[in-house]
């Protein structure tokens, strides 16, 4: 019989919830063809570690490698150090050199692995004497050491240029002085304000159809430099406006968390690869209908995504910055982590109500490994909340 556990509900009320024992289709094994599927990937934080947890970091590497290849073994690519592994938000560049130096031999070790690295400035405070050199410097250091130990560069905003730059001449001049230095396409990440609100006028204008035609014209005059675009503004026909607009070659990564089945699959005039935090929560879902794709089951790509986009929807709702605690919270419930604690405390960034919404729609989209397992761990976090 499906465990059974009592829920908190929005209302203040407690209310039954049978599990529905339902599991997700096993991925077939074997590289993902028809797109490239990158799952942008948590980092597992070391509960025991003598630490404030609030001000310094520490990781359980075993375990973050580890789930690394298990995102590995189900065909997805793995996007690292990136803002679903807190970047910004407790965990900065000190730590995220070694998070890096490790993936990448990790990829090595693993035949078809494909992994990429965010390079940003986290190590440069915005404020008023930061200049334009002081940015481009910042860039450097991170693709130079990105690119030192063998990794492929993901060039992800800034928050040090959205604060000095005065117009969209300034990202122009930016981003054409590190495009010139990189040694081999990299993917440019625009990351919209619901993600992180110190990016708010990104491209040099807040109006969104003025950011947009300046990326397109970094992206037309350095296209050989780029390998493709990320578009985090969950805004599903700006991504598709754009991706229609790009230079032959230049790939769409969707990062539409609420609505990245119809990206996806795409329509007569193209489509979009994906590089998306919601692959990190539903991977084993993402491979068997990528890998459904690769076959031509359109029907079949559809039906294992149809179930997940409610659990992602909620997962990225408002405030979207905070995605990353629902993120860890399924590792948490699948065993791929022995605790539910975060970088810089951020476990308690969503609220009981909300988690428990969660864990209800992953067991709905078949995405709990062991529903008894997820059951009991389930009840340790209710149980905190004071949830008997």
């Amino acid at each position: 019989m499906s465990p059974t556990l009592r829920l908190p509900r929005a209302d203040g009320t407690l209310s039954e919830y049978r599990l529905t024992g339902q599991a997700a289709p096993p991925p077939p094994r074997g590289p993902i063809r028809s797109r490239v599927g990158f799952a942008a990937l948590h980092v597992v934080a070391d509960p025991l570690a003598p630490i404030n947890p609030t001000l310094e970091t520490r990781l359980d590497w075993d375990a973050t490698l580890a789930y690394r290849r298990y995102v590995w073994s189900l065909g997805l690519a793995v996007a690292e150090a990136m803002d679903t592994s807190q970047r910004g938000m407790g965990f900065d560049w000190g730590p995220a050199q070694e998070l890096i130096r490790r993936s990448v031999a990790e990829a090595r070790a693993l035949p078809g692995a494909v992994l990429a690295s965010g390079a940003g400035t986290d190590q440069l405070e915005p404020g008023p004497r930061v200049t334009l050199a002081d940015v481009e410097a910042a860039y450097e250091e991170q693709c130079g050491f990105i690119e030192s130990v063998g990794g492929r560069i993901i060039l992800m905003a800034s928050r040090a240029l959205a604060a000095c730059a005065r117009n969209a001449d300034d990202y122009l001049k930016v981003y054409g002085r590190i495009l010139a230095q990189v040694r081999e396409p990299v993917i440019i990440h625009w990351l919209g304000d619901m993600f992180d609100p110190a990016l708010a006028g990104y491209w040099g204008s807040r109006d969104l159809d003025a950011a947009t035609e300046t990326l397109l014209a970094i992206v037309g005059e350095h296209a050989r430099k780029i390998d493709g675009v990320k578009i985090s503004l969950l805004d599903q026909q700006r991504e598709i406006a754009m991706r229609r607009r790009f230079p032959r070659g230049v790939r769409m990564y969707s990062g539409d968390d609420f609505d990245y089945p119809t990206t996806i699959r795409g329509d007569a005039q193209g489509a979009s690869d994906a590089l998306l935090g919601i692959f990190d929560v539903i991977a084993p879902a993402a491979s068997a209908a990528l890998h459904a794709l690769d076959a031509g089951d359109v029907a079949t790509f559809d039906r294992i995504l149809a179930p997940t986009l409610p659990l992602s929807r909620h997962v990225f709702g408002a405030p979207t910055r905070f995605y990353k605690t629902g993120v860890v919270f399924a590792a948490y419930l699948n065993g791929h982590q022995a605790h539910f604690r975060m970088v810089g405390g951020l476990e308690s960034a969503r609220s009981v109500v909300h988690l428990a919404e969660q864990f209800v729609l992953l067991d709905r989209a078949g995405l709990l490994r062991d529903p008894a397992l997820a059951a009991q761990r389930m009840r340790a976090v209710l149980a905190v909340a004071g949830v008997g």
